[in-house]
């Protein structure tokens, strides 16, 4: 009798000790499920064909065990759960066994329960010092192949596992566990921005470094359409512009690549870069009557949906630093560089070239004034007391574009109920018009309307009244 029950009591804890094994082997599984992707499978399959060194029945074995774990990882919620399911019967049952043991030995039952809750405690810290789940995330494909037949059953055995998937139904009702690139980069992003939260909040992390993470973290967020240079805003030149004629433009807007276009801006052309047309004119003088179009190279075209991750990307691989943004008719919607890319993640640059925008209106002489291009119509009709009668625009930067026809530029000049309006300074790197002088014309018509705009914006400064 003594014999017997010594012999259970070493079962029970032989079956105990396997219990926190297979508990470890649970967390370790838990966390490589969600790290391993198809793509590293089929990479292994091959590596594992194309092996001289193995035989004809290992390598099918080989090839057997990465099949295991690619239908495990078909469902990842529904593995990542039975392993989360089969890690906690575990600790239950060892807590419970030990209480048994406890019993055997004529242990009251409260002792036995004691004894039970110290035993899974134990199993617990053992756990946080043994670290599986660190184990099955920095190899996550080592521990997979591992333990592909366990965890093989223990999905089998906990079918209600696949029930609630969160994945089921959340995009078109498509399942997006499929897409393993898809998922892995979803966590790892999750898990990268929880990574920043926790260095922002530890005092000794500098708060700049922080938002650059974030900025990072959010490229794949943001599509190329909330980052390019509207079409309104754009500056272009006609394919007809002369190489001088060009430059001068290329000075006044103090761009290095401009849009060529034809008939109107969804007639592209080009792009005309500075650096060409004062090579041609540099070495041949007598070129600078040559059309600017013989100058311009091929437009990089890309959709506004483009995140801007993929964007930067292939700026970089195509050595591009411009691109021309197309909408989903194949219009010309914006322009984009490869500084609005990096903006996203550093923030604004300038150089020193660029100019701070003036905030308040400057009164240059007596019937003069420097306004800031977003100064509100209604502000000049005050300063000079007149009615400016323009409801589709509603700054002094509105009305100048809306005389020329087209984006102003510095040196651009329209008349407008007896003023003058001419943008003088810009600031920022997309050398946006950021001042507008205001003075009387001279001479006004009788209604008090004398709408010359005859000036376009890209008039060259020579030619300017």
């Amino acid at each position: 009798m003594q014999s017997e029950l010594l012999l259970l009591v070493l079962l029970m804890v032989v079956v105990a000790s396997a219990l926190v094994w297979l508990s470890l082997v649970m967390a370790a599984t838990e966390g490589a499920v969600s790290r391993v992707t198809r793509a590293s499978l089929n990479n292994l399959i091959l590596a594992v064909q194309t092996d001289l060194d193995l035989g004809q029945f290992s390598r099918m074995k080989r090839i057997e065990k990465i099949h295991k774990v690619q239908r495990l990882i078909a469902d990842r919620y529904a593995t990542a759960g039975s392993c989360a399911f089969f890690r906690i019967v575990c600790n239950v049952m060892d807590g419970a066994l030990v209480a048994g043991i406890a019993s055997l030995f004529g242990a009251e039952l409260w002792i036995g329960l004691i004894c039970g809750l110290v035993f899974a405690l134990l199993v617990a810290f053992v756990s946080i010092l043994v670290r599986p789940r660190v184990a099955g995330a920095s190899k996550p494909l080592d521990i997979m192949l591992a333990y592909a037949q366990i965890t093989t059953v223990a999905v089998a055995l906990t079918p209600f596992a696949k029930a609630r998937n969160p994945n089921k139904g959340r995009k078109h009702g498509k399942d997006l566990s499929l897409s393993d690139d898809e998922e892995l980069d979803k966590i790892q992003l999750e898990q990268g921005r929880a990574m920043v939260d926790r260095l922002v909040e530890s005092n000794g992390f500098d708060p700049e470094v922080s938002e650059m993470l974030r900025n990072v973290l959010t490229l794949s967020d943001t599509l190329t359409r909330e980052i390019m240079v509207p079409r309104t805003d754009m500056i272009c030149v006609d394919r007809d512009v002369s190489l001088s004629s060009a430059l001068k433009l290329f000075s006044r807007s103090g761009f290095s690549r401009i849009p060529v276009i034809g008939e109107d801006v969804d007639d592209l052309v080009g792009i005309a870069y500075l650096k060409d047309a004062v090579r041609t004119i540099a070495f041949n003088p007598a070129a600078s009557s040559r059309v600017i179009s013989s100058v311009c190279r091929d437009p990089m075209l890309v959709p506004e949906s483009k995140p801007v991750d993929d964007l930067f990307h292939h700026m970089q691989q195509t050595r591009q630093h411009v691109a021309v943004v197309v909408d989903e008719y194949g219009g010309i919607a914006g322009l984009v560089t490869i500084e609005d890319a990096i903006e996203q993640i550093v923030g604004e640059l300038e150089d020193e070239h660029d100019r701070t925008q003036h905030q308040e209106p400057e009164q240059v002489g007596p019937s003069t004034w420097k306004l800031p291009a977003r100064t509100s119509i209604a502000d000049l009709e005050e300063l000079f007391e007149i009615d400016i009668d323009e409801d589709d625009v509603d700054t002094v930067f509105g009305l100048l574009t809306k005389m020329l026809g087209r984006v102003p530029i510095v040196g651009s000049s329209a008349v407008v109920r007896g003023l003058r309006l001419t943008a003088v300074d810009s600031a920022g790197r997309r050398k946006k018009v950021s001042t507008i002088l205001v003075e009387p014309a001279g001479t006004a018509s009788e209604d008090g309307n004398d709408e010359e705009t005859a000036q376009q914006a890209d008039k060259l400064p020579d030619e300017k009244d």
